[in-house]
């Protein structure tokens, strides 16, 4: 038996396959339209509860106000952008965690967040692994630059090493306590001051004293008692606090229970600003210093408009602005003109537009974001006034680029970090030639065991 095949004409096949492929079109103009009207999504990185939530509560507030700001005029590239919060609750392996869910399961397209360096840590490798954008508002010890972190805060050279240099030039200090929390940053921090002071002032081991206390310490009877000992033995003295979160108020507490002011040891602090100051009677710590790169008293427009904004979305007349806040206004906006510029929220592309990107800071200049991802800053020195605002006592003539390796470590002085083509190196040892690759699985490891 034959079996009779019907052929179908050559003219309907190409009708049919026409169809098909303008079907297919069509469905996929749908979901580019329907992906470029979805929102551009904002992480929050933030503890919202525990020790560090008295420092980072604020800088939640202040990025979901300009992810608001930025909507209202008109959002990027014709997209809104919507913020999405989690909280790690000063628990550092939390953040790495926290980080990983912003980035693989909420698909963020930037994260800014942190506050400790061990938090930072922690939430490297993350980043790293994801190919994501984190922009870190926070002073910290430098040691690092990597390809996904855009360091908005201070490196040693923009605050603790002007400090230190204020103290000795202006001051006349010959001594120096260096009191901080038990964690990388202040440890880190330390190590560069006691080699800058020793090798670039000679001042010797017995002038320099040093103490840890753990995150959220509150018996500083003892160590403010043993500072005033170390202040009595004939030289004149200062304290360089990296103190971090909510033990700062017992600490300035207990300095003025003993008597402690800044006539006699003054403490000039790199982690203690308006925010912290606002829980606490200032009175007796009127002359006590702090180092920056802003403060609320900046007299520019500005900074008047940006406290103006802060008032109203916080709807409290007494909000206070600091420091980290002013971080996380250039790095949002950094970011907003690097996607402008990219024209697209892509990292990759993102990572490559923003190197050279220069925006308007509050005190009146500009920052620019560096190849080492570090960015230029003024230098700030405050002292505590009664009202809990600083007044501004000595500033840099211009702003500082940040350094991403201390030139007073041995291990860290041949290094330079540059992330444009053709070295895109974090770590190249300018004397051998070779770039040091990505260690952040290591660093995150060695901070949480700390």
């Amino acid at each position: 038996m034959t079996t009779l095949q019907r052929k179908t004409h050559p003219r309907i096949v190409g009708r049919f396959a026409t169809a098909l492929i303008a079907a297919a079109v069509m469905g996929a103009s749908a979901q580019a339209i329907a992906q470029d009207d979805d929102p551009i999504k904002v992480g929050i990185l933030h503890s919202l509860s525990g020790t560090m939530a008295i420092s980072e509560s604020a800088l939640k507030d202040t990025v979901e106000m300009l992810i608001e700001q930025q909507n209202e005029a008109g959002g990027l590239l014709g997209r809104q952008l919507e913020a999405v919060v989690v909280d790690p609750a000063s628990n550092w392996p939390l953040f790495a965690e926290r980080a990983r869910e912003l980035l693989a399961q909420e698909e963020v397209d930037v994260i800014f967040g942190n506050w400790t360096s061990v938090s930072r840590k922690a939430v490297l490798p993350v980043v790293e692994e994801l190919n994501g954008l984190l922009f870190y508002p926070v002073q910290y010890e430098g040691e690092e630059s990597s390809e996904n972190v855009f360091y908005t805060g201070a490196a040693p050279n923009q605050q603790a090493i002007p400090a230190v240099e204020y103290l000795i030039n202006q001051v006349g200090i010959e001594r120096f306590a260096l009191i901080g929390t038990d964690y990388v940053y202040p440890r880190t921090t330390n190590r560069i001051l006691e080699a800058f002071l020793k090798d670039e002032h000679g001042v010797s081991e017995e002038d320099i004293m040093v103490n840890y206390t753990p995150f959220g310490h509150s018996d500083w009877q003892n160590i403010v008692a043993e500072l005033r000992r170390f202040g009595e033995e004939g030289k004149p003295t200062a304290v360089i606090s990296t103190i971090n979160g909510d033990a700062n108020v017992p600490f300035y507490r207990e300095l003025a229970n003993q008597g402690i002011d800044a006539a006699d040891i003054p403490v000039i602090a790199f982690s203690v600003g308006e925010q912290e100051l606002s829980g606490i009677d200032t009175a007796p710590l009127v002359g006590h210093l702090a180092a920056w790169n802003y403060f609320m008293s900046v007299d520019t427009d500005a900074n008047y408009d940006f406290i103006d904004a802060w008032i109203e979305y916080t709807g409290d007349e007494e909000a206070v602005t600091n420091d980290p806040m002013e971080a996380h206004y250039i790095g949002f906006n950094m970011w907003a003109e690097a996607v402008r510029k990219a024209g697209t929220t892509d990292v990759d592309a993102v990572k490559d537009a923003i190197i050279g990107v220069t925006v308007p800071n509050l005190s009146g200049g500009y920052a620019a974001m560096m190849p080492n991802h570090h960015i230029t800053k003024p230098v700030l020195i405050g002292e505590v006034q009664d009202n809990g605002q600083f007044d501004i006592v000595w500033q840099t003539p211009s702003t500082v680029a940040g350094d991403a390796w201390s030139d007073y470590l041995p291990g860290s002085r041949d290094l330079i970090a540059d992330w444009r083509k053709p070295m895109e190196c974090g770590n190249f040892n300018v004397v051998n030639g070779s770039c040091g690759g990505s260690t952040a699985a290591e660093e995150a490891e060695a901070a949480l065991a700390e």
